[in-house]
């Protein structure tokens, strides 16, 4: 087994010593046990955790279309990263809880013949909310299964009809340093903001998550509404969307902008082409132990490798 990411790689380094001092003085942990780092809930073990009473029991399988068992409830919403509230993982669970999501609304603009926003309750009415079990791979070596709630972000984009200038999808996070904390660190460019090529974001796969495991989505998960993207690294999946703008130039995505050389556009899955800080060729199951093969595309080649016949696969990031 290789050796296990130091967490000062993923986090800011305050926020790393201060994780640590606070872990040293709450718990020990046996390191045989244990893989360090943001790849392992913080308090956690890395046995698979018992369900609860209190988890929803509306999922149409306990399992993906692969036979991975799905990530316990519990950690889908103790473990997550949401640099809005907090670069710990286990920080946006307590800083979010109050965060207020509704009202809500989706403006989408841009190249549409028929640019309009759309509340939370049309979102749910005028598209049926289907249940998609996907597997999530963050760039840092962690990954989950998770039963998501939502619709394909396709049905969306039909509705406002992208004209022929639309070459690509800019989506935009909710801009509130009051409710979200970590907005104040202004290391980072903010708003979040993420982008897809038009085909992408018109690939069947592609979803706007509204819930997970039969529940509405929790704050620290990205409520009301997000974005995922099942085959490209989760940082793509940008969280509590207000805004979707049809464009003709590619959007510089928030971690393009804070570190272009670690970050591009693309961001698919790839075990062959190592991050500068994390090797993407394995990877922790969150709620399992040790470490599984990182599939091409997360697993989902079969249905999306053809967007990039032709396109130099090793320009990842």
């Amino acid at each position: 087994m290789k050796n296990p990411i130091p967490s000062s790689e993923i986090t800011p380094e305050a926020l790393y010593l201060s994780r640590r001092r606070f872990i040293k003085n709450t718990i020990t942990l046996s390191a045989a046990s244990l893989l360090a780092g943001s790849c392992n809930p913080t308090q956690k073990s890395l046995l698979p955790t018992s369900t609860s009473d209190t988890t929803p029991q509306t999922t149409k399988s306990n399992q993906d279309e692969l036979g991975n068992i799905l990530t316990s409830y519990e950690d889908v919403t103790g473990y997550t990263n949401y640099y809005e509230f907090s670069g710990d993982k286990s920080g946006p669970t307590e800083l979010a809880k109050n965060f207020i999501t509704s009202p809500w609304s989706v403006r989408v603009d841009g190249y549409v013949n028929k640019p309009q926003s759309f509340d939370m309750d049309q979102l749910r009415s005028l598209f049926e909310q289907e249940e998609r079990i996907y597997r999530l791979r963050c760039v840092e070596g962690w990954s989950m299964v998770i039963p998501w709630i939502g619709f394909p972000l396709s049905k969306l984009l039909d509705i406002v009809e992208p004209t022929s200038d639309a070459k690509y999808v800019r989506f935009e996070t909710l801009l509130d340093p009051e409710q979200m904390p970590g907005q104040k660190n202004g290391a980072y460019p903010w708003p979040y903001v993420e982008g897809l090529r038009l085909d992408e974001a018109l690939q069947g796969l592609t979803i706007m998550a509204t819930g997970l495991y039969g529940k509405d989505l929790t704050p620290q998960n990205g409520a009301p509404i997000r974005l995922v993207v099942p085959w490209k690294y989760g940082f793509k999946s940008i969280k509590s969307i207000v805004r979707i703008d049809l464009v003709s130039e590619m959007p510089t995505s928030l971690w393009m902008a804070s570190w272009p050389e670690a970050y591009g556009f693309y961001a698919n899955v790839n075990p062959n082409v190592p991050h500068p800080r994390w090797t993407q060729s394995t990877e922790q199951r969150i709620g399992q132990s040790g470490r599984i093969d990182t599939l091409m595309f997360n697993g989902y080649g079969d249905e999306v490798a053809d967007m990039y016949k032709g396109m130099d696969l090793s320009i990842n990031f």
